[in-house]
């Protein structure tokens, strides 16, 4: 019986492998066959990395989504796609990217993570039939290498309540017709093997279920633990907890196994009672973080809950997939030492299953094992006594450092704006970036290398920069941006400069796709050396007379998109970061910038899962912003930008952080997601994204004209601005230039209209 399993792996390769075979395959530089024996090999190494894993994760590696292979798995392909006729790849990357004549599918963001999933879209008129040629292949691929393959599959539940509808209709009218392709799966499955174990990742579970969510699940559970004997099945949750009856429901199904977060779901401690003899896949390695585990303390825990769950039943598990967290610590050479030994990355995570899994089960550790536990035991003790952890003097600045309001209410403060920046109804900007093109990026490398020096650099970025604002000033766009040249990440660029934070070489992690980031690690409290943006913002200004947005990133993002300490709460770091942008603006007003952005593109995704739990987040994520942002002078705009999101159920929230102005990415959503603003009496001004940047595709001016007018029947045009849905960095300049100037034609065509 196996004694310890991960959720996941990551995917996208110790040195993002998958990523550039991707962007190859796509620019035409390798074929089809290449793409997909690069993956193979991925894959392989991959598993064969997890030879101290029980059970090993198969079906957990994707091209692009997993979520998106479950849509082709059950056949749910949207009625736009189906006239692609060349072959499934072709169509797979049409749903997730796009082409000339097909609008990609709606991504957004996977729960409370980073990581972003394509949403499948069901209607009346979605069919499902069932292609299982991935999972099929993938696991006789692993059963080939003599390891247990355990097949992780998207749940129903998970699946339904993720899925949009395209036409009103009630995704959950498709549970039937969708069961019936997972039991036909599931037919497939056992006939591979005497013995199948197949994990249904359910993370929907640890949200605030309804009671039609409920009577799914258990309906669920009961059909799909009864197709066959040789099938042991584990419902998977992560996250957070699951309540007491969504966990007896699964417990009063023949499952084999319930799989709990006890990391960032320590209350399902009190489900262990109702756990009925399944096996508990324990979730104890922490998934999302890079932080050592303290073994020993692990191993205690484990014991504990084994008095009332049954050592015998208990597979010790890391607390969610790996995929949030970097591939190894191989390659990190020069990071400082102390900080090194704190981290564990996927591939030490692996290690300390196996560790804690010996000292569980009391089997006999040889000495390197033992060496390993006492390291980590003296790293645990180095990191809580560390004195580059804490700073005494900012401690007692941040003491007086309250006061969260600016000094004029917006309706105030709005007139005030208008007059001094002088900007039209139906104003044109941009995000904030600029592509980051291979002149750039070897521009950077060189620096890095030592092969030219800081001035050499510096007046390259200066060269971008002037080029960017000559382009823009073409174009004709109102507010111009800087271009972020010099910034390598939103968040990583921010951190260099800070004290606190420490950096890898490779730890990166994907975000969709081929999108990699490269998280900072907040290690310690943070305070600013000196100025961090206003040399590159005033220069551009210098460049023109049309106003240049000063661009930071907000308090609760950098906290979101770092890799956090979790020695201390949360709410504690984001006002340390919250102090050092609020000097920052300072700075730069006093440079005479009159707009700045506070970018909080991730203040949704740090929302707690249940409703329980969200109202002291919005206090202190709120909180945080207006601290950041409460010393801008009446005079001076603060926008900020959020990212894909669900943005019902905080429209208040987001009026509540008090910005002038905020712009986010609506275009694969549609409009629907506005009317909301509208229906709240949302009253700040706004600047939804009329056009998708994530895909290559250049929309027309009469696209973009229809789009602004629908936009002019749920805001009045002196509220509305106009702009692209994200920064433009990972795109081209053949896509960025006319996309751009189709933007400004269709708004000149909006107000000659009127």
């Amino acid at each position: 019986m196996p004694k310890n399993s991960i959720v996941g792996f990551p995917r996208i390769g110790e040195q993002r492998e998958l990523k550039f075979a991707l962007e190859a395959f796509w620019s035409g530089k390798i074929s089809k066959a290449e793409l997909l024996k690069s993956a193979e090999e991925l894959r392989l190494k991959h598993l064969k990395h997890q030879n101290g894993i029980d059970l090993v994760s198969v079906n957990d590696f994707s091209l692009y989504d997993t979520m998106l292979d479950m849509i082709v798995t059950l056949g749910a392909i949207p009625q736009r796609f189906t006239d692609i006729k060349d072959d499934e790849l072709t169509l797979y990357f049409a749903m997730a990217r796009g082409d000339k004549t097909h609008t990609a599918m709606e991504m957004t963001k996977w729960f409370n993570t980073n990581y972003h999933y394509i949403v499948p879209e069901l209607s009346k008129d979605t069919q499902f039939s069932l292609n299982s040629s991935k999972i099929v292949s993938e696991y006789k691929e692993a059963k080939a290498l003599g390891i247990i393959p355990k097949i992780n599959i998207i749940g129903l539940l998970t699946f339904l309540s993720l899925s949009k509808s395209t036409d009103e209709s009630n995704p959950y009218n498709h549970f039937e017709k969708a069961l019936s392709v997972y039991e036909e799966l599931l037919n497939v499955i056992a006939a591979l093997d005497n013995e199948v174990f197949v994990q249904f990742d359910e993370p929907i579970v640890v949200t605030d279920l309804t009671q039609e969510q409920k009577i799914l699940l258990k309906l669920t559970y009961e059909k799909l633990s009864k197709v066959s004997p040789k099938l042991k099945l584990i419902v998977q949750t992560y996250f957070d907890y699951a309540d007491k009856d969504s966990v007896e429901i699964l417990a009063g199904t023949d499952i084999w196994g319930i799989g709990l977060d006890f990391v960032h779901g320590k209350e399902n401690i009190e489900n262990l009672k109702s756990l009925n003899g399944k096996y508990l896949i324990a979730g104890v390695v922490d998934g999302r973080n890079i932080w050592i585990s303290d073994i020993k303390s692990v191993a205690g825990f484990l014991e504990e809950i084994a008095k009332t769950a049954g050592k015998e039943r208990i597979i010790v598990s890391t607390s969610c997939s790996l995929l949030h967290t970097p591939y190894s610590l191989h390659r990190e050479n020069k990071i400082d030492t102390d900080i090194k030994e704190w981290l564990s990355f996927s591939l030490e995570k692996l290690d300390e299953i196996a560790l804690i899994t010996k000292l569980f089960n009391n089997q006999i550790l040889d000495d390197s094992e033992k060496l390993k536990i006492e390291a980590n035991e003296k790293a645990n003790i180095s990191r809580k006594n560390s004195p580059k952890i804490h700073n005494s003097a900012l401690a007692q600045k941040l003491k007086s450092f309250t006061n969260t309001s600016r000094n004029l209410p917006f309706e105030e403060r709005i007139k005030i704006q208008k007059d001094a920046l002088n900007y039209q109804p139906l104003a044109t900007t941009t995000i904030g970036s600029f592509p980051q093109t291979s002149e750039l990026r070897n521009l950077r490398s060189a620096f890095k290398k030592g092969e030219i020096s800081l001035e050499q650099y510096e007046e390259g970025i200066r060269s971008l920069i002037k080029e960017c604002i000559e382009i823009q000033e073409t174009i004709g766009l109102d507010i111009l941006v800087h271009g972020e040249f010099e910034r390598n990440d939103m968040v990583e660029y921010f951190g260099e400069q800070l004290e606190g934070y420490a950096f890898t070489q490779n730890g990166w992690v994907q975000s969709y796709g081929s999108r990699c980031v490269k998280p900072p690690l907040l290690f310690g409290d943070i305070t600013r050396v000196k100025p961090m943006t206003l040399k590159w913002i005033t220069y551009a200004q210098s460049l023109t007379n049309k106003i240049v947005k000063g661009m930071l990133t907000g308090p609760v993002t950098i906290l979101n998109w770092s890799f956090v300490r979790n020695d201390i709460p949360r709410e504690q770091t984001a006002k340390q970061l919250a102090f050092v942008l609020h000097n920052e603006i300072n700075d730069l007003q006093e440079a005479g910038i009159k707009i700045i952005q506070v970018d909080e593109a991730a203040f949704k995704e740090g929302y707690p899962l249940r409703e329980s739990k969200k109202r002291d987040y919005e206090k202190w994520a709120v909180e945080s912003f207006k601290l950041a942002t409460s010393g801008a002078k009446e005079s001076v705009q603060i926008h900020t930008h959020m990212c894909y999101s669900n943005f019902n159920d905080i429209i208040k929230t987001i009026e509540a952080m008090d910005a002038d102005v905020i712009s986010i990415e609506t275009a694969r959503a549609g409009n629907k997601i506005l009317k909301i603003f509208k229906e709240t009496g949302y009253s700040q001004e706004i600047g939804p994204g009329i056009y998708d940047i994530h895909s290559p595709r250049v929309p027309s001016v009469e696209e973009m004209t229809a789009q602004i007018k629908a936009l002019l029947e749920i805001f009045p045009k002196e509220k509305l601005w106009i702009n692209p849905d994200c920064g433009l960095k990972t795109r081209k300049w053949e896509e960025v230039t006319p996309s751009l100037k189709n933007m400004v034609e269709a708004v000149k065509i909006i107000r000659f209209s009127e």
